[in-house]
């Protein structure tokens, strides 16, 4: 049976630290990171442009250093080198498989990963790899949502996926309220006015001026990134006025 088409042409995906830690504490779960890597090469077998921006929070959250009292904007650089491990990580697992991948870095390190640019990853996506942006924003002071919303724009993406550990997004936390309910479409003003804490509101915002739809879907089973690309399975389409 022939593969449908995805839904979107180019995409970034928004992938958490924490999804890549699986049933331990923290760190990598190497069966979750396998699996993650599989389901983002069978989306790009679809046809689609795929960039990842990945978190660092399995390692270390810049916010939860600064209550320890480290000093915000050396935690956010903690942070930071964090997102660089993971993307290194998911670089091999995805090449483990066959498909071609890189790592590029907010962050300048040459060493270990190409220095992010827009015509870099410009040119890996042309040519069929899955790009794995590192470093966030190369900023402090910005999350991880903030840098897909801000890559998603500078990369002309069609759509951001922001994989999460519920299937959408409900009226408040369905781990604490089973009262919650889940919506199936939102406007990016509608998100920001509910203050919905899926992402951030600088993150809301530069998808809204720039018309990105945000597409926001449970990672926890496998084939979920193929699946959304798809328009299958339980998701909240946050989308332009």
């Amino acid at each position: 049976m022939a593969s449908q088409s995805p839904l979107w042409k180019r995409v970034v995906v928004k992938l958490s630290g924490e999804a890549l830690q699986g049933g331990q504490t923290h760190g990598l779960d190497g069966a979750t990171v396998d699996r993650i890597a599989a389901d983002l090469v069978s989306a790009a077998e679809l046809g689609a442009e795929i960039a990842v921006v990945v978190g660092g929070g399995n390692f270390f959250r810049g916010i939860q250093g600064a209550d320890k009292g480290i000093e915000r904007a050396r935690a956010d650089s903690i942070g930071m080198l964090a997102t660089v491990m993971n993307a290194l990580a998911m670089e091999h697992a995805i090449e483990k498989l066959g498909q071609s991948a890189r790592a590029l870095s907010a962050v300048a390190m040459p060493s270990l990963c190409q220095p992010y640019s827009r015509q870099a990853a410009l040119h890996h996506l042309a040519k069929g790899r899955i790009v794995m942006l590192a470093g966030g924003t190369g900023n402090p002071f910005f999350t991880t949502d903030t840098g897909a919303a801000l890559r998603g724009a500078e990369l002309s993406c069609d759509a951001i996926m922001k994989a999460t550990q519920v299937d959408g997004i409900y009226t408040a936390d369905p781990k604490k309220d089973p009262t919650a309910t889940r919506y199936d479409r939102l406007t990016h003003d509608e998100a920001i006015a509910k203050n919905l804490a899926v992402m951030d509101t600088a993150a809301f915002a530069l998808a809204r001026e720039n018309r990105i739809p945000i597409i926001v879907f449970s990672i926890a089973e496998a084939g979920a990134i193929r699946a959304a690309l798809e328009g299958k399975g339980r998701a909240t389409h946050v989308l332009p006025a």
